[in-house]
């Protein structure tokens, strides 16, 4: 899956994540201090990682890539500056059916 970010400095970046399990961690539409972002981040892309040793043997080396490149960016703002969450892709499917009126 794809997380688009909008770093403080108004870089928009990609990150890649071999599970949807960032959906867990991080939300589109949300905005995170810097230091909270890259927390979340690492921890879904660990679980993420575990999830493909559990299934197929071995660590995913782009969730690793994913996590160093986030916090080679996260690196060059204040823990306290914004990262928003633009999107995720693919999105989750709603938990409630849409509210149609008649």
């Amino acid at each position: 899956m794809t997380v688009t970010v909008r770093w403080p400095d108004g870089q928009v970046d990609d990150c890649y994540s071999p599970s949807l399990v960032m959906h867990d961690h991080l939300s589109p539409g949300v905005t995170y201090r810097v230091d909270e972002f890259t927390q979340r981040s690492g921890a879904a892309l660990r679980e993420a990682s575990e999830r493909v040793r559990a299934k197929y043997g071995f660590s995913c080396s782009a969730s690793a890539a994913s996590f160093d490149r986030i916090s080679a960016t996260a690196s060059g703002f204040s823990a306290g500056d914004l990262v928003e969450v633009v999107d995720m892709q693919p999105r989750l499917p709603s938990s409630s059916p849409s509210q149609e009126s008649s």
